[in-house]
């Protein structure tokens, strides 16, 4: 009989917890990283999964932000450094790669087997995060969505993924 009443109780609590989840706002809209000293926010929707920095097997005659290819949960993606394709001037990548750097894979919904590498994850991050939104530098590339600001003064760069793996300096890695 106290089993049925545990059972009872825990199938209440779930129910209640589901219910406040359903009616809850998202609490995090962005994955918050640094590459090359700078501070990215990839947003959750088009991010994928996050891996430890693997092996990844060059690949000749391609543009140098592409670093090679990858075996990331059976499949080969694509590694491209986060930093040099956005142009910031950035150390040799054997220098930045560190314990803390990590692949971040593209969301399958976008239909690009590619990874991205970042020097370090600096957790979640939402809206109330953030004091202001600042202007985009001037040519900035056309995936930088929002340039915005948190409350410590530091500037954040939106990085629109779906935009990035449209651009056609993405898909042509050829050197």
């Amino acid at each position: 009989m106290a089993n049925r009443q545990a059972l009872k109780e825990l199938q209440e609590r779930l129910a209640q917890r589901l219910t406040a989840a359903r009616f809850a706002p998202a609490t995090a809209s962005w994955l918050a990283v640094e590459a090359a000293g700078q501070h990215y926010l990839l947003p959750l929707v088009q991010s994928g999964e996050i891996f430890l920095c693997s092996t990844v097997h060059p690949v000749p005659y391609t543009k140098p932000w592409y670093l090679g290819v990858a075996s990331l949960r059976g499949g080969l993606q694509g590694v491209i450094d986060l930093a040099l394709l956005l142009q910031q001037p950035a150390s040799a990548v054997a220098e930045r790669v560190s314990p803390e750097s990590r692949l971040v894979s593209l969301h399958v919904a976008l239909g690009i087997n590619a990874a991205l590498l970042i020097d370090r994850l600096l957790g979640l991050r939402n809206p109330d995060m953030f004091a202001s939104i600042a202007e985009n530098p001037v040519g900035a590339p056309p995936c930088f969505a929002h340039r915005l600001v948190d409350v410590q003064g530091r500037v954040w760069q939106e990085i629109n993924l779906q935009a990035l793996a449209a651009e056609p300096e993405f898909m042509a890695i050829a050197a």
